[in-house]
């Protein structure tokens, strides 16, 4: 959650470096909201919230209200419930100009139309779901890639299937396949020692993998047009460009 964060608004470390005083405007919907998780109003706290929230991977983002309030214990725990209630609307909420308004150090983030679109606190019942999720996937994988810390993203192209997972200590695994073939299969390739860059401040980024003179990259978009592919997958040997598909992300 910590670098999905840091993915979607990088830049940003402390409230004061670039936060301005929240409007009297947002301060109405900020209290309103306020006033709905104190009292655990679980259907009014579903209705400002902008959807699909999504949550740690892999676990499943939300997809609606009553998704949402099916699951709203799971993420409201009372720690969470106390920051949001205990919170002053004029001194513990900042717009971040473009990004949104924040409560405290990034806890939470609302647009300036009243929605809440990430909450990067996570529950020990989150936590808990996210180890039993990712034991269930390892479970399912070829044993030369069932070992990672947490999964990354799942890419697929016209032709190839690519799997990102997070090795640890900022080190990053690429499997590929061909699209036909399943992920409990052996990969066809496999790189291990791949790295993270983000591109920019709206959370595009991407990851490089080297193997001997060649260069497999998949970049991912999150601030695009509406043309833009959702990811994309480029193969470079000795710094030319031999290979460049779109590809779209496998959803959770």
């Amino acid at each position: 959650m910590k670098k999905l964060l840091y993915i979607l608004f990088i830049g940003i470390t402390v409230q004061s470096m670039s936060g301005q005083d929240l409007k009297p405007e947002y301060q109405k919907f900020v209290k309103k909201f306020i006033d709905n998780v104190k009292n655990d109003r679980k259907e009014a706290v579903a209705e400002a919230i902008k959807y699909p929230l999504k949550r740690d991977n892999p676990i499943p983002s939300i997809k609606n209200k009553t998704e949402f309030v099916k699951r709203y214990d799971e993420i409201f725990d009372a720690k969470l419930k106390a920051e949001i209630s205990k919170s002053n609307a004029a001194k513990d909420w900042s717009e971040m100009g473009w990004r949104g308004i924040m409560l405290n150090q990034g806890t939470l983030w609302m647009d300036t139309d009243g929605k809440v679109f990430s909450i990067s606190y996570q529950t020990k019942a989150e936590k808990d779901l996210k180890t039993k999720l990712i034991a269930a996937e390892k479970s399912k994988l070829h044993p030369s890639i069932a070992k990672f810390d947490a999964p990354e993203v799942i890419l697929e192209t016209s032709k190839f299937r690519v799997r990102i997972d997070d090795t640890g200590n900022d080190n990053f695994r690429y499997a590929s396949w061909s699209i036909k073939q399943s992920m409990s299969e052996k990969p066809d390739l496999i790189i291990t020692n791949g790295k993270w860059f983000h591109d920019g401040t709206g959370g595009n980024h991407h990851y490089d993998f080297k193997k001997g003179n060649f260069l497999y990259q998949c970049y991912i978009t999150v601030l695009g047009t509406k043309d833009s592919a959702p990811a994309t997958l480029t193969i470079y040997q000795n710094g030319k460009e031999i290979l460049n598909q779109d590809a779209k992300i496998v959803p959770r």
